[in-house]
């Protein structure tokens, strides 16, 4: 997670570039984000110099993952949080400026929340990162399709048959391949159900489709909202798998799978027992 602050109030904030580079080293394992901000407190051509630069050092394993951020990571760092429309300009722009500084180009242009003038990379690995867009609506999609090497997104089966056609569409009208549709859902396992339940419950903030567009950056009052409109059962039953029932976990992963996904991504969101969950799974 490429966070300024955490979703939840005693959560924590490590700058992630840091963190996966370090783990660059100690595994053998693909590595990138999920994902990174492109609307305000990194400048675009800073991010493709950072991920341009682990795939040097790590070559053919790096992913940068991004997407249009929430007020939590750019709020607190003095960005008026703009409007849909706005924040969706911002975005495509941003990846404009990644891709073509990937490509080699030396870039000109002036997006008016940043600019470059002349700006290149002097370092550029053999091959370039892939690019996972992350998308919550048709518009983020048709943008995933332009500029990533894949589609991210919720393995919601309410949401997600939209967004991933509306990704292949656009696929289709500009000439590109589809690439990987990834699928997301947080997991928490325990032998006790109450346990599992409660031990992943400051979870619930990101169930509110508001704090994803929204200027809510607090994490204290992000997880006030959740409580008043969310109970734990809910969130339990209807958003990510929190469940103490392996067949529950089986049935769920299989139904993401069956949206489409071509990569089901896992976020390990429970503290009753991580370790039982990995070794479940």
């Amino acid at each position: 997670s490429d966070h300024w602050a955490p979703w939840f109030p005693d959560g924590r904030g490590t700058q992630a570039w840091v963190t996966l580079s370090a783990s660059g080293q100690q595994t053998s394992l693909p590595i990138g984000t999920g994902v990174t901000p492109v609307v305000h407190h990194y400048h675009p051509a800073v991010i493709a110099q950072a991920f341009m630069s682990m795939e040097e050092l790590y070559p053919g394993r790096v992913f940068l993952g991004v997407g249009s951020g929430e007020a939590l990571n750019e709020v607190p760092l003095g960005l008026d949080w703009p409007e849909p429309t706005e924040m969706l300009q911002r975005f495509e722009q941003g990846l404009e400026a990644i891709t073509r500084l990937w490509d080699g180009e030396t870039v000109t242009m002036d997006a008016g929340w940043f600019r470059l003038d002349g700006a290149k990379l002097y370092t550029r690995a053999q091959a370039r990162p892939r690019m996972y867009v992350s998308a919550f609506g048709p518009q983020a999609a048709a943008i995933a399709a332009r500029y990533g090497d894949g589609l991210w997104t919720l393995g919601d089966p309410e949401a997600a048959p939209e967004i991933i056609e509306a990704y292949r569409d656009e696929c289709g009208r500009t000439g590109k391949d589809v690439g990987q549709i990834i699928l997301q859902s947080g997991i928490a396992w325990a032998e006790d159900d109450e346990d599992v339940v409660e031990g992943a419950r400051r979870w619930k903030p990101t169930q509110l489709p508001e704090v994803y567009s929204d200027d809510i950056p607090d994490p204290a009052d992000m997880q006030r909202r959740a409580d008043e409109q969310l109970s734990d059962r809910e969130f339990a039953d209807e958003g990510f798998i929190v469940s103490a029932d392996t067949d529950e976990h089986v049935r769920r992963v299989g139904e993401i799978e069956d949206l489409g996904a071509t990569a089901v991504c896992l976020q390990l969101i429970g503290q009753a027992d991580p370790a039982g969950t990995i070794q479940r799974y």
